[in-house]
């Protein structure tokens, strides 16, 4: 009887093993992508959060008592950086509270940093950046995921925002405008940008409007905004060192959006994901 308990013994012993051995390995794959500089890499800044899930995660940390952020942060880092294809049912309180613990018991710095870089770009966002209208026309835009993309203007570079397009109304017709408070810290002319703002929210965020045709009004470096506040209308300039030089490119808003990191004074992230999560929340203008 020894003779045969003894390997089946074994065995069991040797599969509780395996899958400790196993399980070990598994929440080393979830843990290998978080350091210390997580937030400069690419996963991170392409803010894959995939359709309706932002606000799936938003719900979830409220409930289980976390931001934003470090609902971000925990659902990403589980997912490898993509939640692309996941279906907004499995972001639940329950399971982020888990994935969070865990997590944190396993990296705290680490990630308690991630989920402030997370709250950086998604804490302060309210507005998406074309209000709603009451035409036809005010329908007429779209966008898709081109950050990264190759541009040749001015040598050889990434794109570094979101270009929503005008369907067709022309320069000058869509209101722009905030999608967060905070305080202008550039205005003016720049030759990639055009007329441009670049306004920097409470929690850090850069967020950056360009190609505008004209603006509300004469910003000045230090002037606080409000989210919902028209900042101009969208337009076609920049491409030119002329100031008020239009029609080198088709009528857009390129909206780009900001962080300072470690060793970047202003590094992009992708604001496509973005822009959809606030396509949901928007102004009422009339035009």
């Amino acid at each position: 009887m020894e003779k045969k308990w003894l390997p089946a013994a074994g065995a069991l012993l040797l599969g509780i093993l395996l899958v400790l051995g196993i399980r070990h390995l598994l929440e080393g794959e979830e843990l290998s992508g978080l350091g210390a500089y997580t937030q400069e890499e690419e996963g991170f800044r392409a803010m894959e959060f995939g359709e309706g899930n932002l606000e799936a995660i938003s719900e979830a940390a409220a409930e289980a008592g976390l931001s934003l952020g470090e609902g971000a942060a925990a659902f990403m880092v589980d997912r490898d950086f993509s939640l692309s294809g996941e279906e907004p049912s499995v972001f639940t309180a329950s399971r982020l509270s888990s994935l969070w613990d865990t997590f944190y018991e396993k990296k705290p710095a680490e990630l308690s940093k991630l989920a402030s870089a997370y709250e950086t770009v998604l804490g302060d966002l309210e507005y998406f950046p074309i209000p709603a209208g009451d035409s036809e026309g005010s329908a007429l835009y779209s966008y898709e995921d081109s950050w990264g993309a190759e541009r040749t203007y001015g040598g050889d570079r990434r794109h570094e925002g979101t270009d929503i397009m005008d369907g067709g109304n022309g320069s000058g017709f869509f209101p722009v405008v905030s999608v967060s408070d905070g305080v202008v810290e550039h205005t003016g002319w720049l030759e990639l940008g055009g007329w441009r703002l670049g306004i920097r929210a409470p929690g850090g965020a850069y967020f950056y409007y360009a190609h505008l045709s004209s603006y509300d009004h004469e910003f000045v470096p230090g002037e606080e905004i409000k989210a919902g506040q028209l900042l101009g209308f969208m337009g076609d300039t920049g491409y030119s060192k002329v100031e008020g030089t239009g029609g080198n490119f088709a009528v857009h808003l390129h909206f780009g959006v900001y962080l300072r990191t470690d060793h970047h004074e202003e590094l992009s992230v992708n604001p496509y994901w973005l822009l959809k999560y606030l396509e949901r929340k928007k102004v009422k203008y009339a035009y």
